[in-house]
Order: C-alpha cells, then structure tokens, then sequence
C-alpha cells in the first residue's frame, strides 16, 4: 500500500490548505510543523520520514517575510536554503520525490510579458536570494525534485494579502494600494490541486521532474486585486472603502519588489493536466468562505 503524502510546513497558510482538502477528500496525508519537524534539522526531518513511510514529500515550510528578510539574512538564510537542502537530502536517500516550493521573486520583475521556467534569475532582496538559492540546493541534493515557482499566495488560512485588505476594509474608509506592479494572483486552494496534480503524475508514472510555474489564471495589479476584494465583501456587508492606486514609490519597503511577477503555467498544465482557475473567481469564492466561516478580517 502506498504510503502518506508528507507535508513538512502542515502549519503554514498552504500546508493548511493541503492538509485540509486531502483529509476531506480522503487523500493519505501526514503534516508536520516546525515544532515537530524542524526542516533545519536533518535528523528530525529524516526521522519523520521513516515514522511515515511517505509517498512523496512535500516542502511548503519557509521564510516568507520578505521585508524582515533584509534584516533577519541568518534566518531566511535558514529556512529557505538550508531547510529545501535538507528536506531534499533526506528524501533523495529514500529514493522519495520532493515537491518544493518557490517564487516569483527569483526573478527580477524587467522582463515584459510572463516568465517561462528557462528565464534567467536575477533575484533583487534577501528573500529572492534565499529562495534561489534553496531550488539550486534542491535540484543537487535530489534528482526526483518538482519546484514549483508560484505568485501572489492567498487563501483561507493564515496571513495574506487577501485578509488584510479584508480587515482594513473595515476599519478604514480609504485604502490606497500599489498600482504598478503586475502578477497573478494564486489561490491556495488551485495550488493545492497542482500539488495534487503531481502526485497523480507520479503514482502513474512520469518521470517529468523538473521547475515548472503555477500561478492564477489572468494578471493584474495589487490595486486591481485589491479591488475584486472590496467589491466581493460589499456584496455581502454593503461597506465600500475607496480603493486609490498609489504607485511603488508612494509606498517604500525594506525590499524592493519585481514590478512584473507575470508567471506562465502552460508547461505545469500540459505536463500535469491541470490549469488554475481564473483569479477573479477564485478571490470572490475565498471572500464569501471567510464571511460565511465568520473568520471575515482576522
């Protein structure tokens, strides 16, 4: 019998995720968090592969705030480079698979059009780097390896930019939100099914490792995600703050974000058979879960 899909970050706003539509579906799943399964500890990590006996192991823990990433170098450092090395060492001597997680920000946003999986890197911040850096330590360490580079992450769980606009809708009558930066945003629920996606794939089979990008159908703005958000809640509170687009420089950060995060899923949807759904539908579907579920602006 096949073994657990193993989930090292089951804590995190897409491990929760993975977790939970793989339990409801009736999915063999195993979560770990950090507590129990340190992905910076090679022993821990090696022995929750052996309690498990997993399928496949899949890496969503990091570090993933991006601006204290310039500050906290040793711990973005830690998580994002020395954990994806670790968790895929530690399943290369298994002879297990990894599923790793990755993100626009390898990239440095000059590009004009979407990135396809052969452009070149040229991460700008702390965070860019470390996540860089960790997909090169996973490709070493194990040949069996998915990396999957995805965009703009928001879901039910966790924090995200989707729930702030949602409690500062609430709390402010104005809400002014960067318009000059473009990318797809990617609901946790499609990520899940994409992660689920290669699993099939290689129960069946395939052998088509390698870096793909999976991100939300369309592209936009954060204003004019901000927008959809605001418009989606209103329909069910009747509240509508006022949405100004400010630009970048109106909105200064530790770390300097890529203006173009357009990533290209077709080679993920050719490969693996499965496509996200358009970002639009599936923000508004994410709104009403959080207000009908009464976790509206946590």
């Amino acid at each position: 019998m096949r073994g657990p899909l193993l989930v090292f970050g089951a804590e995190g706003q897409l491990g929760r995720e993975v977790m939970a539509l793989a339990k409801g579906r009736g999915i063999k799943v195993a979560g770990f968090n950090r507590a129990q399964a340190d992905i910076t500890d090679l022993s821990a990590v090696k022995a929750a592969i052996f309690s498990v006996k997993p399928r496949i192991v899949l890496n969503v823990a990091a570090y993933t705030a991006v601006d204290k990433a310039e500050s906290e170098q040793a711990a973005a450092y830690a998580a994002n480079v020395g954990g994806a090395e670790v968790v895929a060492r530690a399943a290369a001597a298994e002879h297990l698979p990894v599923i790793h997680i990755s993100t626009d920000y390898v990239f440095d946003g000059t590009k004009i059009g979407a990135y396809v999986e052969a452009d070149p890197i040229a991460p700008l911040g702390v965070y860019g780097a470390t996540k860089a850096e960790g997909e090169a330590r996973v490709r070493e360490q194990n040949p069996r390896h998915f990396i999957v580079r995805t965009a703009w992450v928001y879901g039910r769980f966790g924090t995200n930019f989707l729930k702030t606009i949602l409690r500062l809708s609430r709390e402010r009558e104005e809400l002014r939100v960067v318009a000059d930066q473009y990318g797809c945003p990617t609901a946790t629920q499609d990520l899940a099914e994409a992660i689920f996606a290669i699993d099939r794939a290689w129960a069946g089979g395939s052998d088509a490792t390698g870096t793909y990008h999976f991100a939300g159908e369309g592209v936009t703005t954060w204003h004019g995600f901000a927008n959809v958000i605001v418009e989606a809640r209103a329909q069910s509170i009747g509240q509508r703050p006022k949405v100004t687009p400010i630009s970048t420089a109106d909105y200064p950060t530790p770390a300097r974000r890529p203006a173009n995060s357009e990533l290209d899923s077709r080679l993920f949807g050719a490969v693996f058979g499965y496509r996200a759904r358009a970002w639009q539908s599936c923000a508004k579907e994410t709104v009403e879960m959080l207000l009908k579920d009464c976790r509206v602006e946590t």
